[in-house]
């Protein structure tokens, strides 16, 4: 039957035959549960000729039926019949029609396709004896690592170009196309992990190798040392993204060694050059028996099983290795005492948490060896620069957004763990600095047109920044160092409530972070719930009759009239209608309603508007005394909150508030309803007051105690 099929694709150059030959064979296969049956099927060559055989693939759908013919084989192979499906000569694979016309698709412009031949391409790794794996670590063949490394290389650039696009990219379209492109990244990465957790070492050598090689050092070396070469680098925010990722995904005692030592490097050459002072060698010399040292301590080295290897920094540092050193010497990036570590305390605040998040992926990794642990910087007398360099972003960075301020104090928290000694005056004085710029935004909020919504703010993101701040470093998305990068759009000077809302939220998230922060320095604690009062005094209220109209006040219900102010208000085109305007606050709730008189009950209304009451900002017109200005919140920030949740949406599109205009029989009258509403305001934001000031006051007897 196979010799038949091999007959017909011979004879036929019809893909219309092709196709569903290979539906067919790939449902046959699929289908086969006998061992026996399998030795059959792919013995005497006959499956090795289909699988060669020259299709054309026009980018129909003959691709795809190719791809599954493929891949239903790879499931069905084990040790035991992998050898019917290659050419032996003496001791060597020389022919594996199934692998090498799989790669072929390594690459396919179809996601499908490429997972195919990924799933394909493990199962061959995980069922190969040494001789396949000679074939398969053999050039021409192992080049499919190396390109596999390239294609990462042009994502990661791809990337790059989005980051720092020149043109007239929405900011929006710009982290869409961000997301996208760390995907892509972190799919590859995922990738490279499942080749490395077959386990085979010398496919772990070559993976690896080609991973430090063409990817690692490059990009670290290229955006450090700011050498061009000939050829556009990376920038160094994304090279450090690129390396933090893998080092996350991968991770591994080889890589998370040999980042560390890369990093390292300067540091060491000061440890070497004491210990052979007086001796007359070059310090650059040294360091590499030094490093040779360390290798073969296993400090430097692939993975346990790759012990006695060639060490990797032989081949692309060893071929730049003059390079490298011009610029540390010149100190093109890096300071004498420092080394790369100096880029730490960049100026740029992006590469400020780009390289501190790195350090912390290294000190935390398990795999960092014990011999590196206390030079990664994060133990002695770097880490109080560090965390100095940190309190001046919170300090003196005011355009930052506030989830930016929570990953900076995410980095301040990590430090301070391992910096067990707390903060020195000069901190203490920077961090009391910050702390106090967020108490006083904090407090102004409270006079603005949210007031009344800050409360359950705090309960909800509360809980959230604890998360945020508690976030192990392996499992914290570095995509939040590209926001720095992002042109973010300012607030200032905005008046519509949906930018006043961003504000607030902004001014709330960072003092819920620097009240964190201050009782994690002060009691090396997080505060687990927000300190609020959770009744509201009775005086606070608007009278006992009141309260159940408050909270029970709809769009066409019944309220009594006995408060309400006659006036006249007109919507949009339509004619001036008698209404009445009652300002009512109960607790937190407060609202403004328009009822016109009932019909049969003299003394109540029908409910025709409400309106929040925090916001309106009763204003009268300077014209006309007798006319009342009213500003309505159009935005809701509840059903912006759902949408935008995990989809970082960008602001509404339509942000202008609504305008209510109520004109009174007098200007006495105008100016006693602008009182009663102003009246109503106050009491509401009373109830706020008193339901946050726990945590005010704790938050004033923390600042005494600070001073």
């Amino acid at each position: 039957m196979l010799a038949e099929f091999l007959r017909l694709l011979k004879t036929s150059e019809n893909s219309k035959i092709e196709a569903p030959l290979l539906q067919y064979l790939s449902i046959m296969i699929q289908n086969m549960d006998s061992e026996q049956a399998l030795y059959y099927c792919f013995s005497n060559g006959y499956i090795n000729n289909i699988i060669s055989h020259p299709y054309k693939f026009d980018g129909g759908d003959l691709a795809s039926y190719y791809v599954s013919f493929l891949r239903a084989i790879s499931g069905k192979i084990n040790r035991d019949t992998l050898c019917l499906l290659v050419k032996v000569h003496g001791d060597a694979v020389i022919s594996f029609p199934l692998y090498t016309e799989a790669l072929k698709f390594a690459h396919h412009e179809e996601k499908m396709i490429q997972t195919a031949i990924r799933s394909l391409v493990l199962n061959i790794y995980n069922v190969s004896d040494d001789m396949v794996y000679q074939f398969i670590l053999t050039p021409p063949v192992s080049e499919y690592f190396s390109d596999l490394v390239h294609r990462l290389r042009d994502i990661c650039f791809c990337l790059d170009v989005i980051l720092y696009d020149k043109g007239e990219m929405e900011t929006q379209k710009r982290r869409n196309g961000l997301i996208l492109q760390s995907d892509k990244i972190v799919d590859e990465l995922y990738y490279f992990k499942d080749i490395l957790s077959v386990g085979e070492p010398r496919l772990t050598r070559l993976v690896t190798e080609n991973l430090l090689n063409r990817l690692v050092f490059p990009v670290l070396f290229s955006s450090l040392a700011s050498k061009n070469n000939g050829e556009p680098g990376l920038s160094a925010v994304t090279s450090l993204y690129i390396v933090s990722c893998l080092l996350q995904v991968v991770g591994g005692r080889s890589m998370i060694n040999n980042v560390a030592c890369f990093i390292l490097y300067h540091f060491l050459n000061l440890n070497v050059r004491v210990h052979g002072e007086g001796n007359g060698s070059d310090g650059h010399d040294d360091v590499k028996l030094f490093l040779k040292g360390l290798s073969e301590k296993r400090t430097i080295c692939y993975a346990p099983e790759l012990i006695g290897a060639e060490s990797i920094y032989g081949s692309y540092l060893g071929a730049h290795w003059d390079d490298f050193m011009s610029c540390l010497s010149n100190g093109e990036f890096c300071s004498k005492r420092s080394g790369i570590l100096e880029f730490v305390f960049s100026e740029d605040c992006s590469l400020l948490l780009a390289f501190t998040f790195l350090l912390l992926i290294l000190a935390e990794s398990k795999d960092l060896d014990c011999f590196l642990s206390p030079m990664i910087g994060l133990y002695g007398t770097r880490d109080v620069r560090i965390i100095n360099a940190l309190l001046k972003v919170l300090a003196f960075q005011q355009s930052l957004s506030a989830m930016m301020l929570w990953h900076v104090g995410w980095c301040l928290r990590k430090l301070l763990i391992f910096h067990r000694e707390g903060l020195n005056s000069d901190n203490l004085l920077l961090f009391k600095t910050s702390y106090d710029q967020s108490r006083v935004c904090f407090l102004k909020e409270l006079d603005g047109i949210w007031f009344d919504h800050i409360p359950d703010a705090i309960r909800t993101e509360w809980a959230s920044c604890i998360r945020v701040l508690e976030q192990s470093s392996q499992y914290k998305d570095p995509l939040f160092l590209f926001e720095l990068v992002l042109h973010q759009q300012s607030t200032n000077g905005e008046t519509s409530s949906y930018f006043a809302w961003q504000r607030m939220y902004n001014a709330m998230k960072a003092f819920i972070l620097h009240f964190q922060l201050n009782t994690l320095i002060f009691k090396s604690i997080l505060v687990e719930k927000p300190l609020l009062n959770t009744m509201v005094s009775s005086t606070n209220d608007s009278g006992t009759n009141r309260t159940s109209n408050v909270s029970s006040a709809s769009f066409g219900s019944n309220v009594s009239l006995e408060s309400g102010m006659p006036c006249g208000i007109a919507f949009s085109n339509s004619a001036i209608r008698d209404v009445y305007v009652i300002p009512m606050a109960c607790g937190m709730i407060g609202k403004l309603l328009l009822a016109e008189k009932h019909p049969f009950r003299s003394r109540h209304g029908v409910v025709i508007a409400i309106a929040p009451l925090a916001g309106l900002c009763p204003k009268i017109d300077e014209d006309h005394p007798s006319w009342l200005h009213l500003r309505i919140r159009n935005f809701d920030p509840q059903f912006y909150t759902i949408k935008a949740r995990d989809n970082n949406l960008s602001k509404p599109d339509h942000l202008a508030d609504g305008r209510w205009t109520l004109g009174f029989p007098n200007e006495k009258a105008c100016e006693e309803a602008q009182l009663a509403i102003l009246n109503e305001v106050t009491k509401q934001r009373s109830a706020v007051e008193y339901m946050l000031a726990p945590l005010l006051q704790n938050d004033l007897g923390l600042a005494i105690h600070k001073g």
